[in-house]
């Protein structure tokens, strides 16, 4: 089968590699309808991450089911599933309490050697606690959207729950990617009045107020950061979700959240440290969350908010390849010429 790639910065490749097989009786074997590049994907393929050699790529994807092991019950050969972007076991203390990501069998498909969802096919572990199967005769239209169940909608909606969002609640969105746009639809679907999205891609921003942003700031800085203050009140904002990882946006929150509030970061960190203390955040008692999100405690909760057309948070793929399209949909995204490539294997 083939299967992406990533041999090293700027350099990923769609080979021919073993086809992917059952191995245990906990397993499902998933053929994949659609996965697509995720925005923590561009961070090793800029070299931000340590490459020891070719890595599969690929943690977000839906399928049908082509086979199970003898202890799988939740799904059955023709299932149409979403796969998280987190595996887990479904059985423990917290995968129970809807955190998967601190499941005591934890494993991710970056830590699956043979496996990664930008493939024609994946071995799916644990598939009974990780594999969420969609309801039959599902309009094919609708596959973008629940595609973002896997990860960066989860991620979205996990920032704005960690961030107390309600309804009525004024918040800060750091970032236009997708996760910072989904975050902007999170929040307004849980009722915020107030969303302040921080962007300086116009098309990006655009679909940001269609996803409920009130307010779009461009600028950065010290001055960023007085735009923000100045429409929410002159003291900031009680929410302030960060969606893009780096040490400048975490320091843009840190700014911008009004005493009291709460910053919900869910940009994977590309930094090792960042002020907390008393000049910081102690002081002005603010509360630092967010966090890796568990998709999967959500996809159930928010899928049927995508079948009846309540929302539609696949507007965030902008462009759709084939699989022998990947590498130059990497390169799209990390010139951000493309917001969110969408992959049909």
């Amino acid at each position: 089968m083939r299967a992406t790639l990533l041999y090293g910065a700027g350099d990923v490749r769609v080979e021919n590699v073993p086809d992917a097989t059952l191995k245990l009786p906990t397993d499902a074997l998933v053929r994949v309808t659609a996965a697509c590049i995720c925005g923590s994907d561009l961070w090793p393929y800029a070299g931000k991450a340590h490459d020891s050699g070719p890595a599969r790529m690929g943690h977000e994807f839906i399928g049908v089911v082509e086979a199970v092991g003898a202890e799988v019950t939740s799904v059955r050969p023709g299932d149409l599933v979403i796969a998280p972007w987190i595996i887990s076991d479904g059985t423990c203390e917290f995968c129970l309490e809807g955190k998967q990501n601190a499941c005591v069998h934890l494993s991710m498909w970056d830590m699956e050697p043979d496996e990664g969802g930008q493939a024609e096919a994946v071995r799916v572990p644990s598939a009974d606690g990780t594999l969420v199967k969609v309801p039959a005769g599902v309009d094919a239209a609708l596959m973008p959207s629940l595609l973002t169940l896997s990860d960066v909608f989860g991620t979205g909606y996990h920032a704005a729950v960690a961030g107390g969002v309600t309804p009525g609640s004024t918040v800060t969105v750091i970032g236009d990617g997708a996760v910072g746009l989904l975050a902007v639809l999170s929040a307004k679907l849980l009722g915020a009045e107030r969303i302040v999205l921080m962007g300086r891609h116009r098309v990006r921003t655009d679909l940001g107020r269609e996803f409920g942003a009130t307010h779009v700031v461009a600028t950065r800085g010290a001055e960023g950061i007085e735009a923000v203050r100045e429409l929410t009140g002159g003291h900031g904002a009680p929410v302030v979700i960060e969606a893009v990882g780096t040490r400048d946006a975490y320091d843009q929150a840190v700014g911008v959240v009004r005493p009291g509030g709460t910053i919900s970061r869910v940009g994977v960190p590309q930094y090792e440290e960042a002020p907390i203390g008393v000049g910081s955040l102690f002081l002005r008692n603010v509360r630092l969350a967010g966090g890796a999100a568990p998709t999967r405690g959500y996809i159930e909760q928010l899928m049927p908010t995508i079948l009846d057309g309540t929302i539609n948070p696949g507007k965030v793929f902008d462009v759709t390849t084939t699989l022998d399209g990947t590498p130059d949909g990497y390169r799209d995204m990390a010139s951000r010429k493309s917001l969110k490539v969408l992959i049909t294997p």
